[in-house]
C-alpha cells in the first residue's frame, strides 16, 4: 500500500495544530478545553493532539456508525455512544480521523450544539473537500487528500490496519 504520509510527517503536522489550538485558547478559558473524539478512528489522532496542546484539556468520546464494514458510507449515521460528561459552558473541539462526505460530522455538530458549549470547534486529521455532500468544514486540518479510501493510523477496512503507523491509500482492489 502506498504511504500517503509517514509517520514522521504525521507527528509534525499534529505538533504544529496543537500550537495553533494552544495559541487560540490561550489565556484564562476557565476550564480544560474538551477534546471530544469520535471513535474508532479519531482514538489516535487525539491522544496525539491532546499532548501537543499546551493548554490545559481533558477529553471524553462518542460512537457513530456509518460505515460498518462497507467502503463507503451508507448515509445514515447512529449514535452508538453519547458522552460521558456535560459540556454546557465548556469550550469543545470535535475531533475526527477524516471529513469525508460531512455526514457524520454535520451529524454530531448539531448534537454537540443541543449540549450548549461555550464554543465548539472541528479537527481532523484528514480532510477529503472533493467527496463533501454537506457544507462543513474543519477549524483545524492537518492534511487535505484526494478521494481515496484510506487506512492506518487509527483509520481501518472492516477494523484491520488501525494500528498501521503512517497513512497509507488502501488498494481500490482490495478487500473484495
Amino acid at each position: 500500500m502506498k504511504v500517503l504520509f509517514s509517520a514522521a510527517q504525521i507527528a509534525e503536522r499534529v505538533a504544529e495544530l496543537g500550537r495553533q489550538i494552544s495559541a487560540d485558547y490561550a489565556g484564562p478559558i476557565g476550564q480544560p478545553i474538551v477534546l471530544i473524539g469520535v471513535l474508532k478512528g479519531a482514538a489516535i489522532f487525539l491522544a496525539d493532539l491532546a499532548r501537543a496542546i499546551s493548554v490545559n484539556n481533558t477529553f471524553d468520546f462518542v460512537a457513530v456508525s456509518s460505515y460498518g464494514r462497507e467502503r463507503v458510507s451508507s448515509g445514515a449515521v447512529k449514535l452508538i455512544k453519547d458522552l460521558d460528561n456535560p459540556i454546557e459552558g465548556r469550550h469543545v473541539i470535535l475531533v475526527e480521523d477524516i471529513l469525508d462526505t460531512g455526514l457524520t460530522l454535520s451529524y454530531l455538530r448539531g448534537l454537540m450544539l443541543q449540549h450548549k458549549p461555550a464554543s465548539l470547534k472541528i479537527a481532523t486529521c484528514l480532510d477529503k473537500p472533493s467527496h463533501r455532500l454537506v457544507p462543513i468544514e474543519a477549524d483545524y486540518v492537518g492534511f487535505k487528500i484526494p478521494n481515496e479510501f484510506v487506512i492506518g493510523y487509527g483509520m481501518d477496512y472492516a477494523e484491520v490496519y488501525r494500528n498501521v503507523p503512517d497513512i497509507r491509500i488502501f488498494p481500490s482492489n482490495a478487500g473484495q
